[in-house]
């Protein structure tokens, strides 16, 4: 990410500071999450030292960073000792573990380089959790009734544009749910793994936000949710979507 980090400094007259926060498995999560949480705030209580004007600090991630990202801004809410972020760029974010059925992850479960089952592999293994469990999760055995009610509100086909839909999508069916495997997953729903769970409460203090999706990536409506849960707390969001986009495209 060098690279990268350079050419956004350069193009944008920026100061920007990328966080080698420690990885899973070595380091078991919520390690990372607490890395970028205290790099943030250190820079927060800092930025004058580097010449930046604390009101103008931006975060911003892609994939499993765009999560940190979400999830970090939505712990800097209620911190009054700090200053306020002036926005969070969220670069085609995992944000939810609900549903792996939306029409993002049944149009492009096969699309390289994030395939779905390499998506539910990834977030069982940053949770150090046995992948016997998959299949389950997949068919959404892991979220008990009265969750389901709960999350509907937030993740749901329903509130992904018919334009997305029409290459192809099939409401999924139900399948009994399974106390063994939501046990087991617990930690997935809590918002610092999929932050589009948070509270209104959260949501409706959040910075504004530039969300970028991708067509050909499973994690494109992940990103369409969020957008639409900001927006309805009447928080300004920038969208790009990248129509011939993949995950990983940046």
């Amino acid at each position: 990410y060098e690279r990268t980090c350079r050419y956004l400094a350069r193009k944008s007259n920026s100061v920007v500071v990328s966080v080698g926060y420690r990885l899973a498995p070595e380091h078991p999560y919520p390690t990372q999450f607490k890395d970028c949480l205290t790099a943030t705030t250190h820079f927060m209580r800092t930025a004058q030292d580097h010449g930046v004007d604390p009101s103008r600090i931006i975060i911003c991630g892609d994939s499993s960073g765009g999560t940190l990202t979400a999830a970090v801004a939505q712990a800097l809410v209620n911190r009054r000792d700090l200053p306020k972020l002036r926005a969070q760029i969220l670069i085609y974010p995992f944000l939810q573990c609900v549903d792996f059925n939306l029409p993002s992850y049944q149009q492009n479960e096969g699309v390289p380089i994030l395939l779905k089952e390499r998506t539910l592999a990834l977030g069982l293994r940053y949770l150090n959790k046995d992948l016997s469990i998959m299949e389950a999760i997949s068919k959404g055995c892991h979220i008990p009734e009265d969750l389901q009610l709960k999350y509907q509100k937030w993740v749901s086909p329903d509130y992904i544009p018919h334009e997305f839909k029409k290459r192809g999508y099939k409401p999924s069916t139900t399948h009994p749910f399974s106390k063994e495997v939501y046990t087991l997953i617990k930690p997935m729903l809590d918002n610092v793994f999929a932050p589009l769970l948070a509270e209104d409460s959260v949501i409706a203090r959040l910075p504004e936000a530039f969300i970028l999706t991708c067509e050909f990536d499973v994690l494109r409506d992940d990103g369409l949710l969020y957008k639409k849960r900001l927006e309805d707390h009447g928080i300004k969001v920038t969208w790009c979507h990248l129509q011939e986009g993949f995950h990983g495209t940046v």
